[in-house]
């Protein structure tokens, strides 16, 4: 099914919130692949660190982040073109060079590769806990011999219905396990809650609260993505090409209010279970002076629930880790058998009918270069920290993209209000801030 915008897809946005909800699904796969290895293990480890004081942190993050994510998915809508597209046509030079933009998001995100390297590996170790007969190394070849079945077709129906139920599935353990800590000695109660609501942070944790901003909540990945799954869920080529007509603004301003409330239903799911991996740290971790790193943290928790609550728990907070790590794998593959494409075609070096070829061939290389990269460096930390610094410079180029955007989605006159203006300018700030500082971070 084509994705482009044509008099003949027109749809006018439904107007009760019951066929409203009919229409999300783009967030349900951003949410797979915000949940991750960065929610499960960093985010528990800083509640560790810092305590409840910094719970708040965490929340803003989640909150104000998201506004620069909208902005890229009303673009997308707006105009309905691809991402790629839409960078290329910024620059009036017509060469492969024209534009720096589509050249730092593709050899960023081939980096990325390490990462996910170590996202894969932890998944393994997950799987290998929950079925301790399975080596690690065989659940590995299993996880990633299975990711390319999901894609050679690549449907976006399939694709968001696979998000869905893992999106479901980590939610509930997460949270199952997070209320079974009311059960044992590690249980917290509301003062330490409130006291992590009170918006105050003592110096010495205030490094702790800057990495934790930049860990949580949408990253550069997401952002990109986002705009790939607003145009295949429909969004665009329901809105129709801009004529001037003032129906045209009404059905773009319609959908761009689903899409809002997409992103919003997403956000409340990924902050609620960020929300939980950090209390999870705070009440179980903090203070412990000899803190597990990385995936050891797994197993660590795994053992205290084991001693705690017995078995069955255990499992329970295994199946849920499970879920949020591969989610993320299989979110990430589904997004860049959709960005490598878009970047080749755009630069003219493959043809549309190659396209469908490309994305079969990248949904079986990927996974093998994810393998590959767990099997040889098997330090799923170190690999994940990586992917972060990279993260770090490659938000640098969506924050000049989202000004770009913002100034261009302006033109319209769709959605261009005072308090929109706001909300996209204190996203911006904040992520490019916190991008900047994980930079010197990691050069230092």
């Amino acid at each position: 099914m084509s994705n482009e915008a044509s008099p003949s897809t027109l749809l006018n946005p439904p107007k009760s919130l019951s066929k409203k909800l009919t229409f999300l699904g783009p967030g349900f796969i951003l949410s797979a692949s915000i949940v991750g290895s960065g929610e499960l293990i960093a985010t528990t480890l800083l509640g560790a660190k810092a305590g409840f004081i910094a719970l708040w942190v965490i929340l803003l993050s989640c909150f104000v982040k998201v506004a620069i994510q909208v902005e890229f998915g009303k673009n997308a809508i707006l105009f309905g073109k691809s991402l790629m597209t839409e960078i290329n046509q910024l620059s009036d030079k017509k060469s492969t060079f024209s534009n720096w933009s589509i050249w730092g998001i593709g050899i960023l995100t081939l980096l990325k590769i390490l990462q996910l390297g170590g996202m894969i590996g932890g998944a393994a170790l997950a799987l290998s806990l929950i079925f301790p007969s399975i080596s690690v190394g065989t659940s590995l070849v299993f996880l990633g011999a299975i990711l390319p079945f999901f894609f050679l077709k690549n449907y976006y129906p399939l694709i968001e219905r696979t998000a869905s139920i893992m999106v479901f599935a980590f939610s509930l353990f997460t949270l199952f396990c997070f209320l079974s800590i009311l059960f044992t000695p590690y249980s917290f109660n509301w003062e330490q809650i409130r006291s992590g609501l009170s918006f105050h942070l003592p110096k010495e944790y205030l490094f702790v609260a800057i990495g934790a901003f930049g860990i949580t909540g949408v990253a550069s990945d997401e952002i990109i993505a986002y705009t790939y799954w607003c145009r295949e869920k429909g969004y665009a080529k329901y809105t129709g090409p801009n004529d001037g007509s003032d129906d045209w603004k009404k059905r773009a301003q319609g959908w761009i209010n689903i899409m809002k409330l997409d992103a919003a239903v997403a956000m409340i799911i990924y902050t609620l279970i960020t929300a939980a991996f950090y209390i999870l740290g705070a009440s179980v971790l903090y203070e412990n002076k000899n803190l597990p790193e990385g995936n050891d943290l797994i197993s660590y928790l795994a053992s205290i629930y084991t001693e705690t609550l017995g078995e069955e728990v255990k499992t329970m907070y295994l199946v849920g880790a499970f879920f949020a790590l591969y989610s993320s794998v299989f979110a990430t593959l589904a997004y860049w058998t959709r960005l490598f494409p878009d970047i080749l075609g755009t630069l003219g070096w493959i043809s549309e009918s190659n396209k469908i070829y490309l994305i079969q061939t990248l949904a079986i290389f990927f996974p093998i270069a994810w393998i590959a990269v767990y099997w040889f460096i098997q330090q799923p930390a170190f690999l994940v920290l990586i992917g972060g610094s990279i993260g770090s410079v490659l938000l640098i180029i969506i924050s000049y993209l989202g000004i770009v955007f913002h100034r261009k989605n302006k033109t319209t006159g769709v959605d261009s209000g005072v308090i929109s203006a706001l909300f996209f300018w204190i996203s911006l700030v904040s992520i490019l801030g916190v991008s900047l500082y994980g930079i010197v971070q990691s050069i230092q």
